[in-house]
């Protein structure tokens, strides 16, 4: 054998070389390697308790599956009890094909337990369930600790890690207590920025710039859960513990509560527990209320998936564990029909609207958008398609553009069909918008305080951008609706065949300008009198849902953002039009 010494290697006092190079040569002529490709992944234990949660695993468990990590490196520690769902049906299920694939499975459950002595429901934690979770978590960890596991990553049935490198990233990181940024449908998440001195939440101003990414990195926190990988290969771990009374009553005088416990002896053992936002790694249901049932949990799910589909495509599901999940009948909302505008080529977002229908229940039509880029002066005088002389766009000072033409022909299409089909109400949809949670049911409370309030209407904006800052007064008796000021955006409305009628005979074609600065001059809140002028009749009556219903799955600036109506040719020279220098 032949070591050759850089210059540098050679230098006198360089102890550290010298320890390279004798480490080197010991590897060599012993052929034991240090190249980490040739080493063995850490080993993992992965523990969850479940309990009523036939509603989350088909998902949670194929993201399990789904982990880009060595299976035979990877050991699960499954415990149920107190269920009344059909949770340990879909637990055997799952293991009869995946458990060997996996180096041990310990799976230990209870099929006659169905809850705690004075417990008032799935959701409520009392004493006894605490102490029992308290219990079952410092076996877990116990068990972790027995079988020399390098990490146990403590993760709850309803957090789903969307990012297939998760443990991997985790591990690498090297520290005693981490934890990946879980997002919700709302500001809930996996972590607290601030607790109280009596060990309960406490809002920061830390919080937001770690939720939203604002702020990137790991960042050490008073509070981790739900999803926490824990390094057992370090010392200060054997301290880690779940249960107070192994604390003390000096050291934690607070609540009996499994993740509170784990935290302040954290804190007090000088463990920094750390939430990781460097990657989008996935997402997390907000918990329910000592109240609420199963079927609500089923919300909150449903919630979470729409919440996603904005964000990416649909939480993966195995064909094994398919047959669990189960979606709601598709019906109208009440309405004659429901219409979703959409490009031909943006199938993206047809088959993620698809999605996002099939999770809500909504049986809708979806309509071709007349696309902006087939279009020439030839195909609008077909049309009948005259731009208004005085219009000039408010922010860019430009004529309007193919795309904006096309949007509002698209709309145009559905009023017709409103009025030719003798609806009396229906939706009207685009494509890229995002729904706020329990969006079915707060349709259902619009539409029933409309009846029962006898609210006369033409249009309600279920979203929209406000334009003017003054206040919008409530539709007398309402809870939910407005009357709507000066807005931008149609992404989605009710429509009355009263409503489309008005619109169809102020002949818009005929003075043409986009889509949502026509609807404010028909309802007569547009602040341009020029434009005003074209369009006598403006009695349109619109309301506007309050708190809105919709909102953009994009904003302008964002990754992601694409706008057809923006990025498209701008007409220069149909009758009406005027340049950008008579503008």
């Amino acid at each position: 054998m032949q070591f050759y010494l850089s210059r540098r290697e050679m230098k006198c006092g360089s102890s550290s070389s010298l320890v390279a190079v004798f480490t080197a040569v010991w590897a060599c002529a012993t052929g034991v390697l240090t190249d980490t490709r040739s080493q063995k992944q850490p080993t993992v234990l992965i523990a969850t308790l479940v309990r009523n949660k036939a509603h989350t695993l088909p998902y949670f468990l194929t993201l399990i599956e789904n982990l880009d990590y060595p299976k035979d490196r990877i050991s699960l520690w499954i415990q149920s009890d107190n269920n009344v769902d059909n949770t340990l049906d879909l637990l055997k299920t799952w293991l009869e094909t995946e458990e060997k694939k996996y180096h041990k499975v310990y799976f230990t459950y209870d099929e006659n337990s169905r809850g705690f002595e004075g417990e008032k429901g799935i959701a409520d934690w009392n004493n006894a369930r605490f102490n029992h979770v308290i219990n079952l978590r410092e076996e877990a960890l116990a068990n972790a600790r027995n079988m020399w596991a390098d990490f146990l990553l403590m993760i709850d049935a309803d957090a789903f890690l969307t990012n297939p490198k998760t443990l991997s990233e985790l591990i690498s990181k090297d520290e005693t207590v981490i934890a990946p940024l879980l997002k919700s449908d709302g500001m809930y998440s996996n972590f607290w920025a601030g607790m109280t001195k009596e060990y309960y939440y406490m809002r920061t101003d830390r919080y937001k710039p770690i939720l939203f990414r604002e702020e990137i990195g790991c960042h050490t926190v008073p509070m981790v859960h739900s999803a926490v990988l824990i390094n057992l290969k370090k010392i200060e771990s054997d301290l880690l513990t779940y249960n107070a009374d192994k604390l003390g009553p000096q050291r934690y005088d607070g609540p009996r509560d499994d993740i509170i416990t784990f935290a302040v002896g954290a804190n007090i053992s000088g463990i920094p527990l750390h939430i990781c936002n460097d990657q989008v790694y996935g997402f997390i249901t907000v918990p329910l209320e000592s109240q609420d049932t199963i079927s609500q949990d089923k919300q909150q799910l449903t919630n979470l998936k729409l919440e996603i589909l904005a964000y990416q495509e649909q939480l993966p599901l195995s064909k094994n564990l398919a047959r669990f999940v189960t979606y709601p009948v598709k019906d109208t909302l009440g309405m004659d029909k429901i219409y979703m505008i959409n490009l031909l080529r943006r199938p993206e977002r047809r088959e993620r609207m698809r999605h996002c229908f099939k999770e809500l229940g909504i049986l809708a039509e979806t309509i071709d958008a007349v696309d902006g880029r087939t279009l020439n002066e030839s195909s609008l005088k077909e049309w009948g398609v005259r731009m208004m002389p005085e219009y000039a766009d408010p922010y860019h000072k430009r004529p309007m553009t193919m795309g904006e033409v096309g949007c509002f022909l698209s709309h145009y299409v559905i009023w017709k069909k409103v009025v030719e089909s003798g609806y009396d109400r229906v939706m009207v949809l685009e494509d890229d918008i995002r729904f706020e949670p329990y969006f079915r049911q707060k349709v259902s409370f619009i539409t029933s305080e409309v009846e029962r309030l006898k609210i006369d209407w033409d249009l309600v904006y279920l979203g929209r951008k406000r334009l003017q800052d003054q206040e919008e007064p409530p539709v007398e008796g309402s809870r939910y609706l407005v009357l709507a000021g000066y807005s931008y955006w149609t992404l989605g409305y009710l429509l009355s065949r009263r409503g489309a009628e008005k619109l169809l005979e102020a002949k818009p074609l005929e003075n043409m300008v986009p889509v949502d600065e026509y609807l404010p001059i028909l309802f007569d809140k547009h602040p341009r009198t020029a434009w005003k002028g074209h369009f006598p009749e403006r009695d349109l009556i619109a309301l506007s849902a309050a708190p809105l219903l919709l909102y953009p799955t994009h904003y302008t600036g964002e990754r992601g953002y694409i706008s057809d109506t923006e990025d498209s040719t701008v007409i220069t020279s149909l009758p009406g039009t005027k340049t950008r220098e008579e503008l």
